[in-house]
């Protein structure tokens, strides 16, 4: 049958009337699914973390060919922002920006989630279905929570930045050893050390709290925004110590990553996104 050019009229009500139909299915699951059931959450021990963490690593093995390239984006934006900051006069947020790669880092992590999710499946995916989350049923919800993490992430830094004006005033710096220098040896340093890690501890205990497993289950299950949240704040609330320790994991994974110039974020994030994954379907029945 020969093809001919449609009514441009008629082309232009089809797309509007399906972009209308995914913005209403994104609006419908950032706000709920309708559904009041919540899935049965699992125990989780210390066994099932480390295991975890062999599943993240050998996914992590699997797609490196795929993951590496796309991950050194992670090092290269991480030394961008410490670079502006170092050369804008605001070296106190070096650290902030730094450490708020555990704030940011589930969403960074959304396209690993999707390759081990295939992975799991029995399919071979390779790194352009890391794009296919653009199709997943609660991207809308995704976006979302993304979107509520960047905010936690900016009142991080200008908390960060307050905390450093009241407790080192209008101080300025000659480099990063000078500034290291007067946070070690003077008392507002010592103030900012001793009020900075418990602040930065609690905002890391709420992304920890509403996001370690709600982006896999957003990703993989056609629920809304509030009951992802709501059974990770499940998950954390039937295995706290678990939960913290993995808190602890990731942190460690985000240090060691940041120490040979940021480089080692191409490997410590892949694992940890992959290793988050199966923390995921190992807590959520």
């Amino acid at each position: 049958m020969t093809s001919t050019i449609g009514n441009p009229l008629s082309w232009w009500a089809k797309n509007i009337s399906a972009a209308g139909h995914e913005v209403g299915s994104a609006v419908r699951h950032a706000g709920g699914d309708g559904s009041h059931a919540l899935p049965e959450i699992r125990t989780v021990t210390f066994a099932d973390l480390r295991a975890v963490l062999r599943l993240g690593v050998d996914d992590f093995m699997t797609f490196r060919s795929d993951v590496l390239i796309a991950c050194l984006l992670y090092p290269v934006i991480g030394g961008a922002l410490i670079w502006i900051a170092v050369h804008q006069d605001a070296l106190p947020l070096a650290f902030p920006l730094l450490s708020g790669f555990a704030l940011i880092g589930p969403v960074a992590a959304i396209g690993l989630y999707e390759l081990s999710r295939r992975r799991e499946a029995g399919e071979e995916p390779t790194w352009s279905d890391m794009i296919r989350v653009l199709h997943a049923p609660g991207f809308g919800a995704i976006l979302m929570l993304g979107f509520a993490l960047a905010i936690v992430f900016i009142l991080w830094l200008l908390c960060a930045w307050l905390l450093h004006s009241l407790t080192m005033g209008d101080a300025s710096y000659t480099g990063a050893a000078h500034f290291i220098g007067r946070a070690l040896t003077t008392p507002g340093g010592w103030a900012m050390i001793l009020i900075g890690i418990p602040l930065g501890f609690c905002f890391a205990l709420l992304v920890l709290a509403v996001s370690v497993v709600s982006f896999p289950m957003l990703l993989d299950r056609d629920v809304g925004l509030p009951r992802a949240i709501i059974t990770s704040v499940g998950v954390l609330r039937k295995n706290p110590v678990t939960i913290l320790a993995w808190g602890a994991i990731v942190a460690a994974g985000l240090i060691l990553g940041a120490l040979p110039m940021l480089l080692g974020f191409a490997v410590t994030l892949p694992i940890l996104g992959h290793a988050t994954w199966h923390l995921y379907r190992r807590a959520v029945a």
